[in-house]
């Protein structure tokens, strides 16, 4: 059983290593394949049917977005020379699609909740950063700012923070999480590709705490974080990551949406920060609402079995992550 998982393993991380340091589309693709057929038997689980079906829809989502590459593709590869401007615009809508969907960008992004929902936390970290790492990288390296990304940053984040809302899972609460990150790292790829990374380097290090913390308590719903009062110091530490997650000072995860906003400004796109700002504002509030819900709120007529007490390698990490803000501009400016 292991031995399967670390050939898949190796060969998903070998597919994305071979998307990002492609020079032709064909290779693009073909890592993106080699990707999508590693990663899908490490999706599902013998013991529980939801990450079967929630393998099924990843694979037939992926599918459609890879033949719609590949379509934008031939048509570039085959027709450039009798196209005119109407058409060449078309391809590039059929390839940001495509890619878009891949992601889980809006309004593309109505199977990544579902998707989410039936897997274990640890499928669900791979499938909220690993697996964004290749496409994104596609979105670099041929990324035009236009109107339609305009369009698409700010669907994003009004997506990801309006439908986050009403959610009483944690793992579609990552989701939709994820979705408004989506849009604050379009937003940074216009300026220097550096904003990129550490947007998406910091974004994956605070997911990993959230993630490890939440799979070491067996915490899957929003109800159940009112029972988190046996270990104070993981309750603490958790709710400041969730607002850490969300981009409040003087946390970490401030500091790349502080650089985005940044270089936005710098680049007259005031309309823009503006509306991911108000957007992220409304995120925080449910982050606001978990820290509320496991710090002030106590319920007595609850029992429940005693929590084992995290790694202390665990706790050194959260206090890490949700301390590094104040070395970052240090360490940014030296560089």
């Amino acid at each position: 059983m292991k031995f399967y998982k670390l050939i898949f393993t190796s060969t998903m991380i070998i597919g994305t290593l071979v998307t990002i340091s492609s020079y032709s589309w064909m290779s693009m693709w073909m890592g993106l394949e080699i990707n999508l057929m590693s990663i899908i038997p490490l999706l599902k689980s013998a013991n529980n049917q939801f990450p079967a079906e929630s393998a099924f829809k990843y694979f037939i989502i992926q599918s459609i977005a890879s033949t719609g590459f590949l379509f934008s593709m031939i048509l570039n590869f085959n027709l450039i020379e009798q196209l005119n401007n109407f058409f060449n615009l078309t391809i590039n809508i059929i390839f940001y699609m495509s890619i878009l969907t891949k992601i889980g960008a809006a309004p593309f992004h109505a199977w990544f909740p579902e998707v989410l929902e039936g897997l274990s936390w640890s499928k669900c970290f791979i499938m909220l950063t690993w697996q964004k790492i290749a496409p994104m990288i596609i979105i670099l390296q041929n990324f035009k700012f236009n109107f339609m990304i305009l369009i698409i940053i700010m669907m994003s984040s009004f997506t990801g923070s309006i439908l986050g809302l009403n959610q009483i899972s944690l793992r579609k609460i990552m989701a939709y999480s994820s979705i408004n990150h989506i849009g604050w790292m379009l937003a940074s790829i216009p300026s220097t590709k550096i904003i990129w990374f550490l947007y998406f380097l910091i974004y994956s290090v605070i997911s990993l705490v959230i993630i490890l913390t939440l799979n070491s308590l067996k915490f899957y719903f929003f109800h159940q974080l009112s029972f988190f009062k046996k270990n104070k110091t993981m309750n603490l530490l958790l709710s400041l990551n969730f607002l850490s997650l969300g981009g409040l000072p003087p946390f970490l995860g401030f500091f790349p949406k502080w650089l985005t906003i940044n270089f936005l400004i710098i680049n007259n796109n005031f309309f823009l920060a503006l509306m991911i700002i108000i957007f992220t504002l409304i995120s925080l509030f449910i982050y606001t609402r978990i820290t509320f819900s496991s710090l002030t709120l106590l319920n007595k007529n609850h029992q429940m079995k005693e929590i084992t007490n995290p790694s202390s390698l665990l706790i050194q990490l959260n206090f890490l992550i949700l301390s590094s803000l104040v070395f970052c501009p240090i360490m940014f400016n030296y560089f």
